[in-house]
Parts: C-alpha cells; sequence; structure tokens
C-alpha cells in the first residue's frame, strides 16, 4: 500500500466538483482508492478547507467538509513537535510558502510515496526526503 499526499487544493478540486480539475481528481481519487493504497494529507488541511465555508457561514459545505475529512477515506496526519521541527528544516532550505511547509513537512515525516499537487512552484523543489511529486497531469517531478 503506498500512501500518496493531497494538499488542499487537490481536495478543494474534488469537494466543489471544480469545472476543469474536479474529473480529474475524482478519477485519482477512485483509482486510489479502489486500487489499495492511502489518501492522506495533514490535519491543517481540514482547517484551510474550512475558511471559506466559515466565512460564507455556509453550514452544508462545513458538514460536507467535516463529514468527508473524517469519515476515515483520509488519513490526517497530525502536526507535531517534530513536524514544527521539519518545518523549520523546510523554511530553512527551500523558498516556500508557510502553508506549503506545512504540508511539505508532514508528508516527509510520515514517509508517503507520493504528493500530489497542482502547485508547479512545488514540483520544481528539489530537497532531500521528499517523496516523489506528482501534477494533477500524472508527470512525476
Amino acid at each position: 500500500m503506498n500512501r500518496v499526499y493531497w494538499d488542499t487544493m487537490t481536495f478543494v478540486y474534488l469537494l466543489e466538483g471544480h469545472m476543469e480539475f474536479g474529473p480529474q481528481v475524482r478519477t485519482v481519487y477512485e483509482s486510489i482508492t479502489h486500487g489499495g493504497d492511502k489518501i492522506c494529507t495533514s490535519v491543517f488541511t481540514v482547517g484551510e478547507l474550512l475558511v471559506r465555508p466559515r466565512e460564507k457561514a455556509d453550514y452544508n459545505a462545513i458538514s460536507l467538509i467535516s463529514n468527508f475529512m473524517q469519515s476515515g477515506e483520509i488519513e490526517l496526519l497530525p502536526f507535531a513537535f517534530s513536524t514544527a521541527e521539519q518545518y523549520g528544516n523546510v523554511r530553512a532550505s527551500a523558498r516556500v510558502k508557510p502553508a506549503d511547509a506545512i504540508h511539505l513537512s508532514t508528508a516527509i515525516l510520515a514517509n508517503v510515496k507520493f504528493f500530489l499537487t497542482n502547485d508547479h512552484d512545488l514540483l520544481k523543489l528539489k530537497m532531500p526526503g521528499l517523496p516523489l511529486m506528482v501534477g494533477l497531469d500524472g508527470k512525476i517531478f
């Protein structure tokens, strides 16, 4: 079983049914879950997903996101002290946004096989310990 880390936007595309990327992400989701692999992400992702629905007081979206993320289909990885230490390493060695550093640090410590993102800057990132970076187009970097 491989663990595939999804960044926040991947979940946004899936849950919102994004016109361009939604069908593609749905196909990837079904392939991973039916193929015996596991999708994982940081518990931080839940907070990121809930920002816009909370701003809009969209209780249906809040419920959908909360239920989906707690369904057991997604492995929620903790943000622990060791993650904070790894975050410091990532931020010191790479020019990435703080949120991206949290995702990368979580993925590194969880020893995930793949990191799925549509962020082209992250796809170009090179640093020791990174999982294989995979774009939504299926290319591995």
